[in-house]
């Protein structure tokens, strides 16, 4: 039974990962443990909106999305961030193919629930998992960019971390990897800071609530948690820059914290 996960990555933690890391993608898909990655890309949609002079603003997290930010979405989620991640893997020896949710309505969305508010911001309906399944068996890592599509040709942009569990949700992937710049949920205790291994949804909320997850964290697991839904059981989030880190979170688990129902 070949074995196959999900990982999660924004755009900019991608750019920052060393060679080592896509050595290692390379090295998993070789031994037929396949990786499927969904990328964000936030900081770079910000970027270019403040160049072409479009505002933007975020509504409870969402970015509010117009008719001219949507172009720009799809312009550097879909273009600019996938190809980059694409040439990246492919600099360093495997094979990737990249696409969007709109590529075969790989993603099928519908609007959120507040659209009124955020406008064309989607929630994942189904994902047309044969075809991820399809460009894994030609040998390919499937590198997904979260755009949505509806019945009647509507684009939608798609919380990354959304995407990324609708996906596994889909492909019946219980565990989903979520790289970022950190080792893990920290916490201090008696002054030092550790790492924790394993925490629960529960746990993370009383966490933020106490103060012990705060700043730039509580954006982190929050979107973790939003990966744990449908057939995922549990999130690992992980640093990208620690050698070896896909092969102990696939294998052997005991590397940064393992987020569960």
């Amino acid at each position: 039974m070949e074995q196959r996960f999900v990982m999660k990555c924004g755009g900019s933690t991608l750019a920052a990962l060393p060679d080592s890391f896509f050595d290692e993608l390379r090295a998993l898909q070789q031994d037929a443990i396949k990786p499927v990655i969904v990328h964000g890309g936030g900081p770079a949609i910000s970027e270019t909106l403040t160049k072409l002079g479009i505002e933007s603003e975020f509504v409870n997290g969402l970015r509010k999305t117009s008719d001219a930010v949507l172009d720009v979405v799809e312009m550097v989620l879909a273009g600019r961030i996938n190809k980059e991640i694409v040439r990246k893997i492919e600099q360093n020896g495997a094979k990737a193919l990249g696409l969007s949710g709109v590529d075969g309505r790989l993603i099928i969305a519908k609007p959120v629930a507040n659209a009124n508010e955020v406008g064309f911001v989607g929630d994942v309906v189904a994902v047309e998992s044969a075809i991820i399944e399809g460009i894994m068996k030609m040998g390919y890592i499937p590198v997904i960019a979260p755009i949505g599509i509806d019945g009647e040709g509507q684009r939608y942009n798609i919380n990354a971390d959304t995407a990324a569990g609708a996906v596994a949700s889909f492909l019946d992937v219980e565990r989903m990897i979520v790289v970022t710049d950190v080792p893990g949920i920290m916490k201090k205790i008696d002054g030092e800071l550790v790492t924790l291994p394993v925490v629960t949804v529960a746990q993370i909320e009383e966490m933020i609530v106490s103060g012990d997850i705060y700043g730039g964290m509580i954006p982190k697991v929050r979107a973790a948690i939003q990966c744990i839904q449908g057939k995922v059981r549990e999130v690992v989030i992980v640093s990208g820059q620690e050698p070896g880190v896909l092969t102990k979170a696939v294998r052997e688990g005991g590397v940064g914290t393992r987020i569960i129902r």
